[in-house]
């Protein structure tokens, strides 16, 4: 049960909202510059940031990653069929929603404890074609049919860790069923140095995917800061340069490595199956303070 409900009313600043769901204490905490917008963290690590009155503001800087690569994964306005793996309070379901009228889009999440108050404390317009699945995303992915999608984006955490069956060169193969040709896969990544987890997920899809490339701040890339990653993957070349251009200009600026810089960046690394895979690394307590 939801409680420590907001008060907005005249002198009154907004309070958190909190409820215990099946990851750990999830908790809305308002946004001091926003009047409506709130920072979903779980046990105390932010996970996304939504403002209802303004859909298309992308607070978080790997969530910005991800808006530009929804940007260019079609022409703008364009309806597309997207799958989010990892659902969280929705903020990019409804940025395609907004940027993209009329788009079909699933929400899988395991954690429905956390659906029920994401949607009663942040509703999402009846009007959005999105259809929130619940179970786990690799259970659900097997059931999408055979290229639905245009636009796949795996965000998804267990605490503040990608749960191993969800980096494998399987898991990542039936991500590729699941695409249209031509297609875009989009996978948030958290590690820190010396970045052996970012490595093999760039090694691993490179199995199944012929294009890639990776978007993160520069301290990131150089393992000076534990952070996210932004891995893009298709059978298509990839729009590299406005990628690379929009990162750049970024409030947190970003870079892409692609081609043989992302080669070097990689340094041989191994891809990872079933047998094999491991979660991401936790992040260091410093992280959240």
């Amino acid at each position: 049960m939801a409680k420590g409900k907001q008060r907005t009313g005249r002198g009154r600043a907004a309070e958190p909202v909190t409820a215990q769901v099946a990851g750990g204490l999830a908790e809305l905490e308002p946004d001091r510059d926003r009047p409506r917008a709130r920072t979903l963290l779980i046990d105390g690590a932010p996970q996304s940031h939504v403002d209802p009155d303004d859909p298309t503001h992308l607070d978080f800087s790997y969530q910005r990653r991800l808006g530009h690569v929804a940007d260019l994964v079609a022409p703008p306005g364009r309806p597309v069929h997207a799958l989010h793996l990892g659902g969280g309070a929705f903020t990019l379901a409804r940025y395609v929603a907004a940027t993209r009228p009329r788009s079909t889009q699933q929400v899988v999440e395991i954690d429905a404890p956390l659906v029920a108050f994401v949607r009663r404390e942040l509703p999402l317009d009846p009007a959005w074609r999105i259809r929130v699945r619940g179970g786990d995303a690799r259970s659900v992915l097997a059931k999408v049919p055979d290229a639905w999608a245009d636009l796949i984006i795996a965000d998804v955490f267990a605490g503040a860790r990608t749960p191993a069956h969800l980096t494998s060169a399987e898991f990542v193969a039936d991500v590729r069923r699941v695409l249209r040709p031509g297609g875009c896969y989009a996978a948030n990544l958290a590690d820190g140095s010396p970045l052996a987890f970012v490595k093999s997920q760039v090694a691993t899809v490179r199995t199944v995917f012929p294009e890639l490339c990776l978007a993160a701040e520069p301290a990131v890339l150089r393992g000076r800061r534990f952070g996210n990653a932004i891995l893009v993957a298709s059978d298509v070349p990839l729009p590299v340069a406005e990628l690379t251009r929009r990162c750049a200009t970024d409030p947190q600026q970003g870079r892409v490595e692609h081609g043989s810089s992302l080669d070097d960046f990689c340094g041989g690394a191994a891809a990872v199956t079933d047998a094999s895979a491991r979660p991401s690394p936790e992040p260091p307590p410093s992280v959240f303070r």
